[in-house]
């Protein structure tokens, strides 16, 4: 398996980033709690601070505090976030589907 990494990143707002990857997959993800999550990412919890990120040299996305997210986890978070966005919507299709056959039950 190649390794994932980041060619693209642009900032959307707030704590949300648009990620483009090595594996022609792209997605956008909220960062929010990541950044509150841990200590080193505190000065991050300004969104003008937050913006200001940069792709390093790995490629990783990275900023000057010293805090950076490994591209594997940013793919993790985009693919799972797309997974669980095509499940909902499938689920609630079926359930349209499915309360359109009662209504049409209940109705003769």
């Amino acid at each position: 398996m190649n390794c994932i990494y980041l060619l693209e990143a642009r900032y959307i707002k707030d704590f949300k980033i648009f990620l483009k990857f090595n594996t022609e997959e792209s997605g956008e993800v909220d960062l929010k709690d990541t950044i509150y999550k841990y200590k080193i990412a505190t000065p991050l919890r300004d969104s003008i601070a937050f913006s200001k990120f940069y792709l390093d040299s790995w490629p990783t996305l990275a900023w000057n505090c010293g805090f950076d997210i490994a591209p594997e986890s940013l793919y993790f978070m985009v693919s799972r976030q797309k997974f669980f966005k095509e499940k909902t919507l499938a689920s609630n299709g079926k359930i349209e589907m499915e309360t359109t056959a009662a209504r049409e039950i209940n109705s003769r």
